[in-house]
């Protein structure tokens, strides 16, 4: 399995030990959950199920579908046959009896895939699951329940931080986030797959590190093929991925998808009240359930810009694929199954290409971190932009605020050869670190760092950057 080793540690460690265990394991739609699961517990697995999705099913009869197929996965496993459960508490008494039939004193896992689903409206799910956890599950050393969730928001609310009969069961949890491009690298190369690191950032800034996405990469083709095979031909398969990831995953995936399509418009991202404003609403508990989720499923992050006031933070989109998506297959564009080979160099997608490399780096903090050598210092890391009224405007890309008294500057320049320092970006940088100066205090130092992906021409104004962190860095 490529990267994953923490988790498959942990899980190993938690299945051999001596007591019950309650395991909850989410993460953003594709980024490779149940995979995980599968390959660590291969041939381990007492009983599996997994919820049917309610946005694909007649709503009225949902609640008899997924009972349906609860019980169809217990006689699949071995359970004699019997009656339809007419309940959930009913199901989770069937499931009892199977696993009481089954027990010779083994670890027995228990694995329930898309748990939220199975928690349809008016259903009593939560109240059976919580009744066959506390009755019969925790009285059992050998039992290891893991359950988990594309809607990370339900996991972290109704189950993490459940404050009834759950409250403090849990007993580990596992976000799953996206590869690195460190592993999206190693995992290319395992589908014999094999691009440059240029292409790989590429598609970093296309894919977000999403293995099921990266899965369908050919490795008889060039960067270029892939992404017109994946987007731009006729029933390409993730030309509709952008409708599936928040159907599939939100109560309110239209409302939701308002909001990441008014986050897009702006890289530094936007306040609270800003969103609203553009979305023509009252501010209220469903635009907070909203951004809890976004926040929850990766798609967003909140963040006080450096040299603002912690009451006014802003909502920022860092999900790649999104942005991707909404640059291209939002707007209309060329009909052509060759699209991106064929404007891969254009101005408009040279332009897209540099900010999204921007994003990168925004989610390649620690590898950042690591080159300039602060693995272990506290830091936090905004945008910046200065507007003025009777003098220039200014923007730097990404700012890493340190305890160790230094504010890391960083540019963030993609390019295809080295990166240059003129004259003219000299003197543009020279006033960019003295207006920080300016709202910093005198016992912070500034230090102009390049983030680029082939490194730095030595001249004699490249002497302007403290730090140079290449493409080769982030893939540490």
């Amino acid at each position: 399995m490529i990267g994953r080793e923490k988790e498959v540690g942990e899980l190993n460690r938690l299945y051999h030990g001596q007591k019950a265990e309650l395991v909850a394991v989410y993460g953003r739609r594709r980024v490779g959950k149940t995979y995980l699961i599968d390959e660590t517990f291969r041939n381990k697995i007492t009983f599996r199920h997994s919820g049917l999705s309610p946005f694909e099913s007649d709503k009225k009869g949902l609640l008899k579908e997924q009972l349906n197929q609860f019980y169809y996965s217990l006689l699949s496993q071995g359970m004699k046959r019997s009656h339809r459960p007419e309940s959930w508490l009913e199901a989770f008494f069937m499931l009892e009896m199977f696993l009481q039939d089954r027990d010779n004193g083994d670890r027995q896992v228990i694995f329930l895939d898309e748990l939220p689903w199975l928690d349809t409206p008016r259903s009593g799910f939560m109240t059976a699951f919580e009744g066959f956890w506390n009755n019969w599950c925790c009285h059992r050393k050998n039992v290891m329940v893991i359950v988990c969730g594309s809607a990370s928001s339900w996991i972290r609310d109704k189950l993490i931080n459940n404050h009834g009969g759950l409250y403090g069961r849990v007993t580990y949890e596992i976000k799953l986030s996206p590869f690195t491009l460190k592993e999206c690298e190693e995992y290319l190369k395992s589908n014999d797959v094999y691009l440059s690191r240029y292409d790989i950032s590429q598609s970093y800034m296309i894919l977000g590190g999403i293995p099921y996405y990266l899965g369908y990469f050919d490795g008889g083709k060039s960067f270029a093929q892939n992404v017109d095979k994946l987007f731009f031909t006729d029933k390409a398969k993730l030309s509709d991925e952008f409708d599936r990831l928040f159907d599939s995953t939100f109560d309110s995936p239209e409302f939701i998808k308002s909001i990441v399509r008014v986050l897009y418009t702006r890289n530094s991202g936007f306040t609270r009240k800003e969103i609203t404003e553009r979305l023509g609403i009252s501010d209220g508990s469903r635009m907070t359930e909203s951004l809890r989720s976004l926040i929850a499923s990766d798609f967003v992050v909140r963040y006080v810009p450096f040299g603002f006031h912690k009451n006014e933070e802003h909502y920022k989109l860092v999900d790649p694929f999104c942005n991707f998506w909404l640059h291209f297959m939002g707007k209309q564009h060329e009909e052509s199954e060759n699209y991106w080979l064929t404007n891969q160099d254009t101005p408009a997608v040279v332009a897209w290409r540099g900010l999204a490399f921007e994003l990168v780096c925004f989610n390649h903090i620690s590898q950042i971190k690591h080159a300039l050598g602060i693995s272990g210092v506290y830091t936090r890391q905004s945008a910046w932009s200065k507007r003025s009224d009777d003098t220039e405007g200014t923007q730097i890309d990404l700012l890493i605020e340190r305890n160790d008294n230094i504010l890391n500057s960083c540019e963030i320049k993609l390019t295809g050869k080295e990166f240059k320092v003129d004259k003219d970006y000299y003197m543009v940088l020279i006033r960019r670190k003295n207006l920080l100066s300016e709202m910093i205090s005198p016992k912070i130092s500034v230090h102009n760092t390049l983030i680029t992906t082939f490194g730095l021409v030595r001249n004699e104004y490249s002497g302007i950057f403290t730090n140079v962190i290449t493409l080769n860095d982030l893939f540490s």
